[in-house]
């Protein structure tokens, strides 16, 4: 967000000086380092968007095994006369219950862990006798973190909307279940 005032405020403040004056804010003097950051950031948002991803998947492969093993109750749905619709419902809110809980689960855990991450470091470096950030080496002593609620809602509204879509498939495919072919062997 500061990032973002700096060019503004040196605009302002060169209005006010004489043109022969240079003003300069820290997003020019270390363009680098801040561009370094913003590619940081954004691979960040893929590695995690790739969790995320692995995770529906999770989800999806859950339900196709709950489909399979289901054949046959399905079947006797259908046969009681449940339509395709209801049974792809069924689903669908399985789906969703198992996405929300772990949407909520992942939103908690994250938050803890994002305000707690120093001391998370330090029980880790005591634990196995390493240090991760050696003052020798790096500028900073400790892992930094900044949750920002608009990443945490941004997130959440990701992971839930992607469990929903992990859910259609398995439901549709639980839809498509034919009662005489799964009760033939019954």
């Amino acid at each position: 967000m500061t990032c973002l005032k700096a060019p503004k405020v040196v605009r302002e403040l060169s209005a006010l000086f004489s043109p022969d004056t240079y003003i300069s804010d820290w997003t020019q003097q270390h363009t680098n380092y801040f561009r370094a950051i913003q590619i940081e950031k954004r691979m960040l948002s893929l590695i995690l968007a790739l969790i995320i991803a692995v995770a529906a998947f999770n989800i999806v492969s859950t339900l196709v095994m709950a489909v399979t093993d289901k054949q046959s109750d399905i079947a006797i749905l259908r046969t009681l006369g449940a339509s395709p619709g209801s049974i792809m419902k069924i689903f669908i809110v399985q789906g969703t219950l198992i996405g929300l809980f772990g949407t909520l689960l992942g939103i908690i855990g994250g938050v803890i862990l994002a305000y707690n991450v120093s001391d998370v470091v330090v029980f880790i470096e005591q634990m196995f006798n390493i240090q991760f950030l050696s003052q020798e080496v790096y500028y900073i002593s400790e892992i930094p973190s900044d949750p920002h609620l608009s990443d945490i809602v941004t997130v959440a509204v990701v992971s839930f909307i992607l469990t929903l879509l992990a859910t259609l498939y398995p439901s549709y495919r639980a839809s498509k279940v034919n009662p005489a072919e799964a009760l033939r062997y019954e």
